[in-house]
């Protein structure tokens, strides 16, 4: 095994986008008055008082990105969630209030939750929460938020419907790029996958996966399925439940990988997309209707 191996099984995260200029903190109003009463409850965030302690407990320990981060986690899985509903409005200081954090730290989550199509703000109008029909549903926080929350069946689903779509694609145009370097961490991925299945760790096992399905993704030459890795990534990493051949530590799933391995070494692009296209297949002791290939919905 390669010494990059063990630097690249950690599948990467996007940064967090949208923060404003200085000068633009200015569109969320934040009036906050000298000797505000922190301690009081604003009436508007009464019904979702006991969500605020479930999913503070859950966000503080997601991923370290100061008050800032945990934030935006909170009131992103608040309004994913439903708990915050469609044209819900956000006053700024009501929320420094109830999370007891700075207007700094109100100001620039708004805006990320607003990069990500969550809220809107407007003049005159104020900071309100946008449908569903306006979220960035590829973002991968957002797909994180409605893994673990209401919507966590109908997110398995799709995701499992865009990966059955797009990686075999992948996989095919990755052995049109089969460049040696490409291969060996391929190959790197594989053998940690295999060694992880051998001791029994699981979080291993999955960081590789992601790190191979996201290789792939990155060196077909497509920029647009480029773009699609940190989602993919983000699809194993909140899977939750076996859904293909990946998220299973078997000696199958490992196998299927390194053929996928083995037809982009030898550049046959047919061969790996049907590779690939095994390895998301449904297993025959696994119900269909719940994981697997996708299958036919009524509409």
């Amino acid at each position: 095994m390669s010494t990059l191996a063990h630097t690249t099984m950690t599948a990467a995260r996007p940064a967090d986008s949208g923060l404003a200029g200085s000068g633009e903190l200015d569109r969320y109003s934040y009036a906050e008055a000298p000797g505000a009463d922190r301690g009081s409850a604003p009436s508007s965030w009464d019904g979702a008082e006991a969500e605020i302690g479930r999913v503070g407990r859950r966000a503080a320990g997601n991923r370290g990105r100061g008050l800032h981060g945990q934030l935006v986690q909170q009131l992103g899985q608040m309004i994913v969630s439903g708990d915050l509903g469609a044209d819900r409005p956000l006053v700024p200081e009501e929320i420094g209030q109830r999370f007891e954090v700075s207007r700094t730290v109100v100001r620039e989550s708004l805006r990320v939750l607003e990069a990500k199509g969550l809220v809107s703000a407007r003049p005159n109008v104020g900071t309100r929460v946008r449908p569903v029909s306006d979220w960035n549903l590829l973002d991968p926080d957002i797909i994180e938020w409605r893994a673990f929350g209401p919507q966590r069946d109908d997110q398995r689903r799709e995701l499992c419907e865009l990966r059955w779509t797009i990686e075999p694609l992948a996989a095919r145009l990755a052995a049109g790029h089969g460049r040696e370097e490409v291969q060996q961490r391929l190959g790197d991925m594989v053998e940690i996958m295999s060694h992880a299945l051998a001791q029994g760790d699981a979080l291993t096992f999955a960081r590789a996966d992601a790190e191979f399905h996201a290789l792939l993704l990155q060196v077909g030459g497509n920029r647009m399925l480029e773009h699609l890795a940190g989602i993919v990534a983000a699809a194993l990493h909140v899977s939750g439940a076996p859904v293909s051949g990946c998220d299973r530590l078997t000696e199958a799933g490992v196998a299927h990988h390194r053929r996928i391995v083995e037809a982009v070494g030898e550049g046959d692009a047919a061969a790996a997309e049907a590779a690939m296209r095994q390895l998301l297949t449904v297993h025959p002791d696994l119900d269909h209707a719940e994981v697997g290939v996708p299958a036919p919905r009524e509409h």
